[in-house]
C-alpha cells in the first residue's frame, strides 16, 4: 500500500502531496503530514493531525513537512510523535524520508531553481492540480508564507504543457493551475512570459483539455491578455478566487497589499460585464491590527460590492516575525465576532446565488465518489443517481439541499 499522506492548507500542498505519494511508493509504514503555516490555527491543526496519526499508526514512521515544518521546525521536532521534520525543498527528494537525522530544513530563501515536481496522480480528485509556480516575492505584513516557500520561481512553459498533456491522457477532464502567487508567473524565465501567455500555450498545446481553472489570483496582476482569456475563452472556467484580504484602503496599505478597494471592485465589475455567469471567491481577513469598526464595515460591504459567493474568511492571528505582529492588535473577542459576521454575509450571498441556479442546466465534472462534483462556476452539485467518476455531465438543477445543488437528470456534455 502507498504511504498515508495527510494534507493541510492550499491547493499547492494538495498537488505536492500527490507528488510525494507517487515518489514514496508502497510504504505502508510511512505517514507524511504536509503542514500549513498560513495561520496559528493551521499550525495547531497540523499538530492535532500528527497526534491523530500516531494514535492510528502506532508503529509507523511519521514525517512532518510543509510550510509549518519549514518555518517552525523546532515545534514539530519536540513532539514525541514525530520521527522526522523535512523542509519544503527536502520534501520533494525521496531520499530524505529514510534519513536517521530528525530535522532536515534548508534555507528556503537560497532556493533558485524552478519547481522540479508536478503531480501526476490524484487519489481523491477527478480534477488535477498542476503546479506552475512556487514562492513569493511580496512581503505582506501579515504573511509568513514567503519564509516557508522562498522567493518566486516559475516552471518553464514547455514542462507545464507536457505535464498537462500527460494528465489529460490519464483521463483528467479538468486541470487547476496552482502556485503560491500564480499571477507572478514568468519574470524569472527567459523572455519573461506572463500567466496569460502560459494559459494560451496550454490551451493551444493541449486541445483535448476540456476545462482549465486557476487557483487564487492577485487581482492587480490580471493583465489584458489574462483578462481576455478569462472573459471569453470557453475552456477557461467562469470562476475566480481573488486574494483581496480586506475592503478598507488603510488596512490594505498597512497589509502592504498592492491594490486599493476600488481596484478590486473594478476588476470584478469588468469581469461580470464580460462574462455574467462568472462566480467570485475571495480571501478576507477579519480583525487585522488597527482595524476599527468603520474599517471592518468596508470589508463587510466588499462581499456585496464584489459579489463574493465563495468566501474564505480568516480571523487574523499574529505570526511571529511578521510586521503585523508588532502592530496594535484587535482583541480576540472582537476578531471572532467580526469573522462570524463576514462568514454570515458570505454564506447568505452564496445561498442566494445557489438558489438562483435552480432550474438551470450545469456542466459538472463528476468526482471520484461518483455522486458529486462541481459546475463550471464551481457550484457544488450532487446527482440524484450515481454517475461514472471523471466524466463531464450536463445536469438540470432541481433543488438545493445542505449547500449542494441537486441534479435530477444527466447527459454527456
Amino acid at each position: 500500500m502507498p504511504a498515508d499522506i495527510i494534507t493541510l492548507g492550499c491547493r499547492l500542498n494538495i498537488a505536492e502531496s500527490e507528488a510525494i505519494r507517487d515518489m514514496t511508493g508502497a510504504q505502508d509504514d510511512l505517514v507524511v503530514i504536509n503542514s500549513c503555516a498560513v495561520t496559528a490555527e493551521a499550525v495547531r491543526q497540523s499538530r492535532q493531525a500528527i497526534r491523530r496519526a500516531r494514535r492510528a499508526h502506532p508503529d509507523a514512521r511519521i514525517v512532518v513537512t510543509g510550510c509549518a515544518a519549514q518555518t517552525e521546525p523546532e515545534i514539530f521536532a519536540a513532539m514525541a510523535e514525530v520521527d522526522a521534520v523535512l523542509g519544503n525543498r527536502e520534501k520533494m527528494d525521496p531520499a530524505y524520508y529514510a534519513l536517521s537525522e530528525k530535522v532536515r530544513v534548508a534555507d528556503i530563501m537560497a532556493v533558485r531553481d524552478t519547481a522540479p515536481h508536478m503531480a501526476s496522480a490524484f487519489a481523491d480528485h477527478a480534477r488535477a492540480f498542476l503546479e506552475v509556480q512556487n514562492g513569493c516575492d511580496h512581503r505582506c505584513t501579515f504573511c509568513v508564507i514567503p519564509f516557508g516557500r522562498g522567493n518566486s520561481r516559475s516552471v518553464p512553459a514547455g514542462a507545464v504543457v507536457d505535464k498537462a498533456k500527460a494528465l489529460v491522457d490519464a483521463g483528467h477532464g479538468e486541470i487547476v493551475l496552482t502556485g503560491v502567487d500564480v499571477t507572478s508567473y514568468g519574470p524569472d524565465l527567459p523572455g519573461k512570459p506572463s500567466l496569460g501567455l502560459l494559459v494560451e500555450r496550454i490551451l493551444r498545446g493541449v486541445p483535448a483539455l476540456r476545462r482549465l481553472r486557476l487557483s487564487s489570483l492577485d487581482s492587480v496582476e490580471i493583465d489584458d491578455r489574462l483578462f481576455d482569456l478569462i472573459a471569453h475563452e470557453p475552456r477557461m472556467m467562469p470562476h475566480l478566487h481573488l486574494s483581496l484580504q480586506a475592503g478598507d484602503d488603510m488596512i490594505l496599505k498597512r497589509m502592504k497589499r498592492r491594490h486599493a478597494r476600488a481596484d478590486a471592485v473594478r476588476i470584478v465589475e469588468r469581469l461580470k460585464a464580460a462574462r455574467p455567469q462568472i462566480s467570485i471567491g475571495a480571501d478576507i481577513i477579519a480583525g487585522f491590527p488597527t482595524e476599527d469598526a468603520a474599517m471592518f464595515e468596508n470589508s463587510l460591504a466588499l462581499i456585496a460590492d464584489c459579489d463574493i459567493v465563495h468566501g474564505h474568511i480568516f480571523p487574523y492571528s499574529p505570526r511571529a516575525g511578521t510586521p503585523a505582529a508588532r502592530m496594535p492588535q484587535v482583541d480576540r473577542a472582537t476578531i471572532k465576532a467580526r469573522a462570524a459576521l463576514l462568514r454570515a454575509a458570505s454564506e447568505a450571498r452564496r445561498d442566494r446565488w445557489l438558489r438562483g441556479l435552480i432550474g438551470s442546466t450545469q456542466s459538472v465534472l463528476v468526482e471520484r465518489n461518483g455522486q458529486s462534483g462541481h459546475a463550471e462556476n464551481f457550484a457544488p452539485v450532487r446527482f440524484a443517481q450515481p454517475q461514472q467518476p471523471g466524466v463531464i455531465l450536463r445536469g438540470t438543477i432541481t433543488a438545493l439541499e445542505n449547500g449542494q445543488l441537486i441534479a435530477q437528470e444527466a447527459s454527456h456534455d
